[in-house]
């Protein structure tokens, strides 16, 4: 998990980002030092929640065990994944990340709607490493 990136459970659980209250750009992930819009002179950044529900933007499925720091046991056969980009659009803004497992590319279509929801990257024995996924609406799994 990485701190401050999201929060929450169930129907609370959201994404957290950052917005510059000079120009109201949102930043996911988050930015804390400055803004990163070019053509702002910056302003103080304040956490926002972001919507939990946006459109797939674009998709494509993993078929490589990505590097460090991903989370990975080298002794197990790699499974293939679901990415997703999200548009998130009253924050103007694409939202890459996971589906939820069982949805596979075949299950996806651009500009279906998505919502986020908690997810689990990899546990051992002493450790959950949480993240965030990506499931159709009106999904359950």
């Amino acid at each position: 998990m990485v701190a401050g990136w999201f929060a929450g459970d169930g129907n609370d659980f959201r994404l957290l980002g950052t917005r510059c209250s000079a120009c109201a750009s949102v930043f996911f992930p988050r930015e804390d030092a400055f803004c990163r819009n070019p053509g702002c002179r910056g302003g103080e950044l304040t956490e926002v929640p972001l919507s939990r529900r946006g459109r797939v933007w674009s998709y494509t499925d993993s078929r490589y065990r990505p590097p460090s720091p991903y989370v990975t046991d080298l002794e197990l056969s790699w499974e293939p994944y679901a990415l997703i980009a999200v548009e998130l659009e009253s924050e103007r803004l694409v939202v890459l990340g996971q589906t939820v497992p069982g949805i596979t590319v075949s299950d996806l279509a651009v500009g279906m709607e998505v919502e986020v929801v908690p997810g689990v990257l990899n546990e051992d024995e002493e450790t959950t490493w949480t993240t965030w996924h990506w499931r159709p609406t009106g999904v359950t799994a």
